[in-house]
């Protein structure tokens, strides 16, 4: 295999677990941007002279709208929610791509949140009226879009989810469920209205996809306030509320990615694996007139395997890069790169692949070191190359991806090329090149010169005869004995009687 087969085998390899990496990385990095978009929108009320009793108010829709998008980036959902800011008669505060809409009120206590959720049009005019406004209430419908006077009774953000603080729902739905026992006695017009804000109401924005903000109580809204109005809103102090990657970023997340990343790394693969076999069927083609079949079959022998391959590595590397970005493997890894795990993959996968053929006889430990020493020295070569035009062209993966595929046939070019001269000059590259003067006797045979085998000499060896004494046995003599037994009392029976000679 030449320099340049052998370098674009590496760098298909190596291509597909980068790629894996990267996306991987940009995924970690959506979610980081969501993160420190919230920090700006905080940071953006840095001297304002609203006090803190209504700061508190504007700093939760930032807060509840960015967190909403956080973690729909986590969970890869293309829901998002906006802060209008409009000043307009029953505007919403958060606006959304998936056709709700959101108002926010907080308020000291529950009751006073549940009030101001489902006050009427017309108590708005009330208030309007001991505000100085002359209108006529006609006038003051029909400025603000109303045609009747059926719409009094109605609260003023009818269709809007309403959030209050989170240690608030629970006392502000018994109020509202109070009020509506209570006024479907007194005056039953006004259930309606009481109803549909206790049906409405919230502590967080949620869409149809489980994607939903994080809840915020009056005193952290009054904390965050506090810190925005000195513009020290920090990712160190979004953290103390749960705002980071290592929580919002869950395990199910990363698995979830890293099987989009291993598709894509299994397409890369494809891609790359099919192009020289396409290659070869086309000249075949031009150079015979006619189809090879086995031409094609092999093509989609090659796909298949190739892509499965890929998908492994890529799902490996994908996990490995989330991981590491998000802080679950330690904060030190934070700034590892899909570079650096794109090479660490390679490599594992090589070592695990040649340690087992090692590990059953079809690889000498020496092939395996001298097979790992080649792919580091190419590897080095392919990352360097790849930095290098990265620098220069400021596309981001393509020009990292050019220059390592550059750098893949370098590296096995001039892997080749120092074995050639190493053999020629004698250089052990500082002992990683054995230099043995001795040709294995299976190439002699193969060139056709015959081989003197020494005669080995083997002594043989000298056992000695065994004997076995002889064992002499003595005979042995049972002495006869007078039995004696005792019948009854009074009488003695004596079995045998013997005389002495």
């Amino acid at each position: 295999m030449d320099g340049f087969d052998e370098g674009y085998m590496f760098f298909t390899q190596w291509a597909r677990v980068y790629v894996a990496g990267c996306q991987g990385e940009k995924y970690v990095n959506d979610v980081n941007l969501e993160i420190k978009k919230l920090v700006e929108h905080l940071n953006a009320f840095e001297n304002y002279l609203t006090d803190i009793k209504q700061l508190k108010g504007d700093i939760a829709e930032f807060w509840h709208s960015d967190t909403f998008n956080i973690n729909a980036v986590a969970k890869g959902s293309i829901n998002r929610t906006f802060v209008d800011r409009s000043h307009d008669f029953a505007s919403a505060d958060i606006i959304s791509n998936f056709g709700e809409k959101f108002g926010l009120k907080y308020y000291k206590n529950a009751t006073q949140s549940a009030i101001q959720q489902s006050k009427s049009i017309f108590e708005r005019y009330i208030e309007y009226q001991k505000k100085g406004g002359e209108d006529t209430l006609e006038k003051f419908l029909s400025d603000r879009g109303f045609t009747d006077n059926y719409v009094l009774n109605d609260p003023i953000y009818m269709g809007q989810v309403r959030i209050i603080p989170k240690e608030q729902l629970e006392k502000a739905c018994e109020w509202l469920k109070r009020k509506i026992v209570t006024e479907s006695m007194k005056r039953p017009e006004q259930v309606a209205r009481y109803q549909e804000t206790l049906n409405m109401l919230s502590d967080r924005i949620r869409d149809n996809n489980g994607t939903e903000s994080v809840v915020l109580s009056n005193k952290d809204a009054t904390k965050l306030a506090i810190l925005a109005k000195k513009g020290n809103i920090t990712i160190e102090e979004l953290a103390k509320l749960d705002i980071s990657t290592e929580e919002i970023i869950k395990f199910e997340y990363i698995a979830k990615q890293a099987f989009k990343a291993g598709i894509s790394a299994a397409m890369i693969s494809l891609i790359l694996k099919i192009a020289p076999e396409v290659y070869r069927a086309i000249d075949y083609l031009i150079k015979n007139g006619k189809l090879n079949k086995e031409e094609f079959q092999q093509i989609g022998f090659v796909a298949l395997q190739g892509g499965t391959e890929g998908f492994v590595r890529g799902v490996i590397s994908a996990t490995i890069i989330t991981s590491c970005k998000t802080g679950l493997l330690g904060e030190s890894l934070k700034n590892i790169t899909s570079e650096v795990v794109g090479m660490t993959v390679v490599l594992m996968m090589h070592t695990m692949e040649k340690a087992f053929k090692v590990a059953t006889g079809k690889m000498t430990r020496k092939e395996l070191v001298d097979q790992l020493v080649k792919e580091l020295y190419i590897l080095t070569f392919s990352y360097s190359f790849g930095v290098i035009t990265q620098s220069i062209i400021e596309v981001p993966v393509f020009g990292f991806m050019l220059g390592s595929f550059i750098g893949s046939v370098a590296g096995a070019f001039t892997h080749n090329v120092m074995i050639g001269f190493c053999v020629e000059t004698g250089f052990t590259m500082f002992g990683l090149i054995e230099q043995n003067y001795v040709i294995p006797k299976d190439i002699l045979e193969e060139i056709g010169i015959e081989t003197l085998d020494y005669e080995i000499l083997e002594a043989k060896n000298v056992e000695s005869d065994k004997f076995e004494l002889d064992k002499f046995f003595t005979d042995s003599i049972e002495v006869e004995m007078i039995n004696i037994k005792f019948l009854r009392r009074g009488i003695v029976e004596v079995t045998k009687v013997g005389y002495i000679y």
